[in-house]
């Protein structure tokens, strides 16, 4: 089909002369359109998008040490083939009474693709010097499994990626080989898997409670989802909410994030970077926008990171609380609800994907060349990682929120939509958030990183194949924050949103002198926490201190009672014995000899009391 639809183009190029060839060529692609649009049951319809990365990626051992070849050739040819399929219902077929929808592409669905297949080419450009088969295999699965859950028509087929996504990320962090990233793969796959487990739990009690698993909302008020017509909480639409909670890192549920993300590959991270969290979110805005609660949860997680990010001293790490703090902004405006929330939701996802995936591109290339990215060991890399330094500052600076970068466009619409909506107080929260992005991500990263006390390393710069990965993804960070349009064009909604006015520009722009100036007068001052060798607890807190000690003293406790126990039963067995040995011994009672007389004596006794109850 592909193959013919270019033959159309060339037959029209080959039959229109110099002056028609631009009419020539509108003709041809709107007939290459048309000619998509009647293949409804086609072959490139029925099955999801990403399905060539997933299939693809089993024949990657085929190539050996050209497997990273191989991956990049798929993340291209699949977004062509994504390009090439229209927006619509696709691939639906009858299981036990009901009829599923594998594919679902519409403007929501769209960009959250698109975007996904430019992190996969991007972070198989940053891995294309890594040998290791098993890390492209799982990168390539692992995206594509992401890109056909975000286009899912229905939950029982949002499910089946949902738990590839857990199943072949995992590899990402186990591929670093250390006891502790094994540790933590497991602490991840249980809970991304536990995840799945509620999302299938959830599907199936919705299909008890309406006979349909449609991917659609779910948690309006009085449909059957989050809330019932009766007012109280649907089990099903809680299950659901959960799971999605749960890989969105909702607060308390969050630590997998950090827990696993600093412990993968350098190359494995920057992949983990772009797909789980993103997929919740595209589903949570799929399921539950407009929600009330979501703001609330959203407004505490681009706040409670901050603490987190600033004492601690993995940069890895203090990525990851950033990518918390920066879902907390997609959370709000799924709450929200509103148009214009919605759609600086998307576009907040689509360049939060970018912006930070180039700044864990950035400290991956650190951790290639140094071997750490604690800010204790590092520093004065500027001087010899020039290039990797400044894709970094381009990275914090579309994180924070520069104008003429890609954060400031959407980050704004999300800020706007909470004014709008005259939500006050998740207004202000997000106002301080974006001051603290600023401090943590904004200057910690690359000041600690580059700038601060001289470590005396001087590695090499990073290879070409990361400077090219990060060259591309800062060149969509300046192109996003300058040419906007384009990417307000791919939102769900249509937008006449403006970022450049006098009072946005001001805002963000006060914002980020006083965080700069803040972090000045605090390092002048000596107030700013000192980067110290340690791991901070968070939440894992409870299993990494609570349940060891519990278990310990409940250890303790149980081998006492067992002890206890095991004293007194021998103590009565004991007992026993003795009492039977004072009775049966050669001088007992029972043991010693006895005369005829007091034998017959006994005997008959014994006769007359059978008699008697004999005869009762």
């Amino acid at each position: 089909m592909i193959g013919n639809l270019f033959g159309l183009l060339g037959d029209h190029a080959s039959h229109a002369g110099h002056g028609d060839h631009v009419n020539a060529t509108s003709e041809a692609l709107a007939q290459v359109a048309a000619s998509a649009a009647d293949l409804p049951a086609g072959f490139l319809q029925q099955l999801p998008p990403g399905t060539l990365m997933i299939l693809g990626a089993l024949l990657l051992p085929l190539l050996g040490r050209r497997a990273a070849w191989g991956s990049l050739v798929l993340s291209i040819a699949s977004l062509v083939l994504f390009l090439l399929t229209p927006m619509g219902v696709f691939g639906q077929f009858e299981l036990f009474d009901q009829t599923l929808a594998m594919v679902r592409i519409d403007r929501l669905s769209f960009i959250f693709g698109l975007v996904f297949h430019l992190a996969a080419i991007v972070s198989s450009i940053y891995a294309l010097h890594v040998t290791d088969v098993k890390q492209h295999i799982s990168g390539m699965m692992y995206a594509g499994g992401a890109i056909a859950a975000s286009c899912a028509g229905d939950l029982m087929t949002l499910f089946v990626f949902w738990e590839l996504t857990a199943i072949t990320s995992v590899v990402l962090v186990w591929a670093s080989n250390t006891s502790a990233s094994y540790r933590s793969g497991m602490r991840y796959l249980m809970i991304q898997v536990g995840s799945g487990v509620l999302l299938l739990s959830g599907a199936i009690m919705r299909l008890s409670e309406t006979g349909a698993v449609s991917f659609g909302a779910l948690g309006e008020i009085g449909a059957i989802g989050l809330y019932q017509d009766e007012g109280g909480l649907s089990v099903s639409g809680l299950l659901i909410f959960l799971a999605f909670g749960i890989k969105c890192a909702f607060p308390l549920l969050h630590n997998w994030l950090q827990d696993s993300y600093p412990q993968a590959t350098p190359t494995g991270t920057v992949f983990l970077s772009a797909f789980t969290t993103k997929l919740a979110v595209y589903s949570l805005a799929r399921g539950f926008a407009g929600t009330e609660e979501l703001i609330w949860i959203g407004s505490a997680m681009t706040l409670f990171p901050i603490i987190f990010a600033v004492i601690e001293n993995d940069l890895r790490r203090v990525l990851a609380y950033s990518l918390n703090n920066q879902l907390g902004f997609m959370v709000v405006g799924i709450g929200i609800g509103s148009e214009l929330a919605i759609n600086g939701m998307a576009a907040h996802a689509f360049c939060h994907i970018i912006y930070k995936a180039l700044l864990f591109m950035s400290m991956g290339a650190v951790l290639h060349r140094v071997g750490t990215t604690k800010a204790t060991e590092l520093g004065g890399l500027h001087k010899s990682m020039p290039w990797t330094t400044g894709f970094c500052m381009i990275g914090a600076g579309s994180i924070s929120g520069f104008p003429l970068l890609s954060g400031f466009v959407s980050k704004s619409m999300i800020i706007s939509a909470a004014a709008q909506a005259d939500l006050f107080w998740p207004w202000l929260v997000l106002l301080i958030a974006s001051a603290g992005v600023m401090e943590h991500s904004g200057i910690k990263i690359p000041f600690f990183a580059f700038f601060a006390h001289d470590s005396g390393k001087r590695p090499q710069e990073a290879p070409w194949n990361m400077l090219l990965a990060m060259a591309l993804a800062a060149g969509l960070c300046i192109l996003l924050g300058i040419a906007y349009p384009l990417l307000y064009g791919l939102l769900p909604y249509e937008s006449h949103y403006a970022p450049y006015t006098l009072s946005h520009v001001t805002l963000q722009l006060q914002l980020l002198l006083f965080a700069a100036l803040a972090f000045v007068v605090l390092m002048k001052t000596k107030l700013y926490p000192s980067e110290i060798r340690a791991t901070n607890l968070d939440t894992d807190w409870v299993y990494r201190r609570l349940l060891p000690g519990a278990i310990g003293v409940g250890g303790t406790v149980v081998l006492a009672i067992d002890r206890g126990a095991r004293k007194a039963f021998l103590a009565i067995v004991g007992s026993v014995i003795r009492t039977g040995q004072k009775w049966f011994h050669e001088g007992g009672l029972m043991g010693r000899a006895w005369s005829t007389n007091t034998m017959a004596v006994w005997a008959t006794l014994i006769l007359g009391l059978c008699l008697v109850l004999y005869y009762l």
